[in-house]
């Protein structure tokens, strides 16, 4: 047994995804830009239209590259010698790309006919190239954060998102509408693919392909791998089933009503990565008992933002959706509020740790059983209800898939000497202190709008003007947040305070 060494401060490693949470941070709002703006300048069938090329080309990018991205959070911060793993990933994801658009070009005709929308095929080829770039460039920033270099990752994020979003929208604003996109798209994922060749074995020696190691990260990587590919289709189940049961410009509504802003991805990945590769490096060092602390630590601050977060989306939800897409967009507000659900779920970055402790098979067990609660309860659910169904049912299947989770991570975080239990790895007081103080919020935004009944009718209908109900929940909604968690004993903008000095250290 190792000598007894000090925990690891509190911060300290979580200080690491500061840069990527950063760079994420400053492209967000040019990502959120991208379907609000097509939403103004395309017409309602063009704009289900792109959701659905999109719906296409991402459940190729994440069922076909079979885990073996991911597997390199695993396997680079325990290798002495890098450059093997990343030369394989990279031939085995430019494979996958072709592999993808073969795919699309043979299978989009009929899944044309199943959404009713011949106006897919217009797309095909830019969509096929677009496919196979991207998914060949999916490596770029993994192979950087997996080494340590979060600060070079953060750059590439920056620059990466911020072309895409240039080329999403700038065509359309441009008269070129949405051909003219997803041929901009299609030449960005070409530029994409030849920097991440040139980024990622930059400082690297060795040969590029091991075939013992590869051996070894194919067979790490298989569980999680056929977990994506039952995971990612059964995600996204309800947007096949509702673009099959309506035409594209109800399925445009239904896609509104999903929305999300890119806060969960801007704070839960780059963290459940740096996770990942802390507990890598703890195994390595014999301190895996420490493991535990890292993972409440993380899914302590993720509460503290998330619950808020998702508790005014619910309540300012109607405020929310006429601000960002339009009056015209508000029979989506149901739907909206059903799917906030998705960001409270996603506090415990469980599926990083399983990760990280080589638990994929518990990964694929778990996907395994949300695939067979999702299809049967989403085609019966979309089928007697339609979009609502649609929704609820997607809801219901990812408490069943997080819970399935749960319950293997406490062994992925346990030591010999330390077994833990489910109620070991949950962070209590940070999340009952930021449910009492979002609920709190939450209602005093529902009060504002019964008393403002009627108040907001006649403003002129500008975008400064549209957001005005919205700056004024959102603001009442800080107020009653930091002031309940101030009663709680929690300070804020002492905490944040803190939370830079660690970094800055």
């Amino acid at each position: 047994m190792s000598s007894p060494s000090a925990p690891a401060s509190p911060g300290s490693f979580l200080g690491k995804a500061g840069p990527l949470v950063l760079a994420r941070l400053f492209t967000a709002g040019l990502t959120l830009s991208i379907p609000l703006v097509l939403a103004r300048v395309l017409s309602l069938e063009e704009y289900g239209t792109y959701y659905q090329l999109f719906l296409i080309s991402t459940t190729l990018y994440f069922v076909l590259p079979f885990g073996v991205t991911q597997s390199l959070y695993y396997f680079l911060p325990r290798a002495e010698q890098k450059r093997p793993y990343l030369g394989q990933t990279l031939l085995f994801m430019s494979v996958a790309g072709v592999v993808g658009a073969a795919l699309l070009v043979a299978l989009l005709e009929p899944v044309a006919e199943l959404f009713s929308n011949p106006g897919l095929l217009e797309y095909r080829w830019p969509l096929a190239i677009y496919t196979a770039l991207i998914m060949g460039a999916l490596p770029l920033e993994v192979a950087l954060t997996s080494q340590g270099r979060t600060r070079e990752s953060a750059v590439v994020y920056l620059a990466s998102d911020s072309v895409r979003a240039a080329a999403m929208v700038l065509p359309c604003l441009l008269g070129a509408s949405l051909h003219g996109m997803m041929v901009a798209v299609a030449a960005f994922a070409g530029l994409r693919y030849v920097a991440t060749w040139v980024i990622a074995l930059r400082g690297t020696t060795g040969p590029l392909v091991s075939g013992k190691l590869l051996r070894e990260q194919l067979v790490y990587a298989a569980p999680f791998g056929a977990a994506m590919a039952l995971s990612f289709p059964q995600q996204n189940a309800h947007f096949y089933l509702v673009a099959s049961a309506v035409a594209p410009a109800l399925y445009a509504f239904y896609r509104v009503g999903c929305f999300q802003l890119p806060v969960v991805e801007l704070l839960y990945t780059p963290t459940s990565e740096v996770l990942m590769v802390r507990l890598g490096e703890l195994e390595k060092a014999g301190r895996l008992e420490e493991g535990v602390l890292a993972f409440r630590e993380a899914a302590g601050k993720l509460a503290f933002v998330f619950l808020p977060f998702a508790a005014f989306l619910f309540a300012a939800a109607p405020e929310f959706i006429s601000a960002l897409f339009g009056a015209k967009f508000l029979p989506a507000v149901p739907i909206f509020r059903v799917s906030v659900l998705g960001v409270v779920l996603s506090i415990l970055p469980m599926d990083g740790v399983l990760r990280a402790r080589g638990y994929t098979r518990a990964i694929l067990l778990s996907y395994f059983i949300k695939a067979v609660v999702t299809v049967p309860l989403v085609w019966w659910g979309v089928r007697s209800f339609g979009m609502k169904g649609g929704i609820v049912s997607w809801a219901v299947a990812e408490l069943v898939g997080k819970a399935t989770l749960l319950v293997r991570v406490p062994a992925a975080l346990s030591t010999p000497e330390r077994p833990l239990r489910i109620v070991d790895i949950i962070p209590w007081p940070e999340l009952s202190k930021a449910t009492l103080a979002a609920c709190a919020a939450a209602a005093g935004v529902f009060a504002l709008r019964a008393g403002l009944v009627g108040a907001w009718v006649g403003l002129p209908e500008g975008f400064l003007w549209r957001a005005l109900p919205l700056a004024v929940a959102g603001l009442l909604f800080v107020v009653g947040y930091v002031a309940v968690l101030h009663v709680t004993g929690i300070r804020p903008l002492r905490v944040l305070a803190d939370m830079r000095a660690r970094r800055a250290a």
